[in-house]
């Protein structure tokens, strides 16, 4: 089957030689002609302008755009022109699911073109591991796109099937392949904004426990005795110099929380045991805040997701005013002089 790809990024040009590798047929367009020549090289088809893409792509087209959510109306302003009725639009990125129900009426009214959105899992591992996929759209479309999915996913054997599933012989379902249609427009990225949401969560849990770890030594410190240090009543319990490298390493086997992101950390503390190489200012691209408001839409409590979210804003400083009104109070009733630096 062919596919055309817009976007030749970490993860689009890994996507487009995981097609071929399964067979396909790509064509491979970017704004920089550089990640086009690259996979050139590597034997795939690629374009110098939409132009040229659109007329590579035997019809009726379909063209995964796999670029920013920022850049998708733009990508999809300039491609419609060029396209024609029957054709197919997926969008692979992590667009809010609201774009794509604002989307999709008028591309199918309009202009005949079916869009389908597509949440993406898998990262810069997807060329071994396969990407987990989370597509909505109308069902015709997805339907023909059925090989490119399966083509991509990780494939049954990522993980053990579920015996219930497996009961009398039944055949593997999409689902257990690694894809599945999750429902009309917008159902893809509204489940892959909610699983961005738990990511957000899980990877919290995971930085603030080993958090503790490593400060589990600060008994065998010495510390101010002044009005603005909490005592440290019971030193002798937190005298332990522990390595987190090497717990990240042992909880990898058989732990309850063992995973792919604690695998991660494992490799990054063993790589960079003091993580120096970071500065712990930690960013998020849109889908943990979606994931809130829809929480608060439908009336369902997210404490952990919050939280994690908000601990990325302070760890980017967006909360510096609120810390020095907090010590511009505690100096104004109290005379509390602030410590640039403290034990505790």
């Amino acid at each position: 089957m062919q596919l055309g790809m817009i976007g030749l990024g970490r993860m689009g040009s890994n996507m487009v030689r995981r097609l071929e590798e399964a067979g396909h047929d790509c064509v491979g367009y970017d704004v920089d002609a550089t990640a086009v020549a690259a996979l050139a090289d590597e034997g795939v088809t690629g374009a110098d302008s939409l132009e040229d893409f659109v007329s590579k792509l035997n019809t009726p087209r379909h063209i995964w755009i796999m670029v920013p959510a920022a850049f998708v109306d733009s990508t999809i302003a300039a491609l419609v022109p060029l396209l024609d009725r029957g054709d197919a639009l997926i969008d692979g990125g992590n667009s809010w699911y609201r774009d794509d129900i604002r989307r999709s009426g008028p591309l199918d009214e309009d202009h005949g073109i079916a869009y389908v959105d597509v949440g993406t899992s898998g990262g810069t591992h997807g060329l071994e591991r396969g990407y987990c996929l989370m597509v909505g759209g109308p069902d015709a479309a997805v339907e023909r796109l059925t090989r490119i999915f399966d083509a991509l996913a990780p494939g049954v054997e990522a993980a053990e099937r579920t015996p219930e599933r497996e009961a009398g012989g039944a055949a593997p379902t999409p689902e257990e392949r690694g894809w599945l249609h999750c429902g009309p427009s917008g159902a893809g990225h509204f489940v892959k904004m909610v699983h961005n949401g738990i990511e957000y969560g899980v990877m919290a849990a995971y930085a603030e426990g080993f958090n503790v770890l490593a400060t589990a030594n600060i008994g065998s410190e010495d510390h101010p005795v002044d009005a603005e240090t909490a005592p440290l009543a019971e030193p002798q319990f937190y005298r332990y110099d522990l390595n987190l490298a090497d717990i990240a390493e042992v909880w990898r086997r058989g732990s309850v929380i063992s995973s792919w992101l604690l695998d991660i950390t494992a490799q990054a503390l063993a790589l960079d045991p003091h993580l120096s190489s970071y500065a712990g200012q930690v960013s998020d691209s849109g889908e943990g805040r979606w994931t809130i408001a829809a929480a608060v839409d439908e009336g369902v409590p997210v404490p952990v997701l919050t939280s994690a979210l908000f601990s990325r804003f302070s760890s980017r400083g967006r909360a510096l005013v609120a810390d020095k009104i907090l010590s511009a109070m505690r100096a104004g009733f109290g005379g509390h002089v602030e410590r640039r630096e403290t034990t505790r």
